[in-house]
């Protein structure tokens, strides 16, 4: 059974930063692509970032590039989200996912697994 289990979300004051963490089990994780998106209320789900199985490529959405640095663990199985200079407007509940294709992708159609999230709320 396949899990991605998100963690080090909470409240942060606007700038501040955080860095999220996504540990999986039950896949070959270095093999698949991992992306991270979020959902605020009352929107669409968005990609914020993504990585491919090795590492070698990455794509950041424009709204956090520059603020935001994408990198796994294949020995631990672990995938990470850096953001920096927090904004309200980060503020989103959290989704990792994993890819079995492995290369980056920003359109969620293509992940095939999902985590449950972690809520971020960034204060003013």
């Amino acid at each position: 059974q396949v899990q991605l289990v998100e963690s080090g979300g909470g409240l942060v004051q606007a700038g501040g930063s955080l860095r999220l963490s996504c540990a999986a089990s039950g896949l070959t994780f270095s093999s698949y692509g991992m992306g991270w998106f979020r959902q605020a209320p009352g929107k669409e789900r968005e990609v914020v970032t993504a990585i491919s199985w090795s590492g070698g490529t990455t794509y950041y959405a424009d709204s956090v590039k520059g603020r935001c640095t994408i990198s796994r663990d294949n020995a631990k199985n672990t995938v990470f989200l850096q953001l920096n200079s927090l904004k309200p407007e980060d503020t989103a509940v959290y989704y990792c996912a994993a890819d079995f294709r492995g290369v980056v992708a920003g359109t969620e159609s293509f992940y095939d697994y999902w985590g449950q999230g972690t809520q971020v709320t960034v204060s003013s």
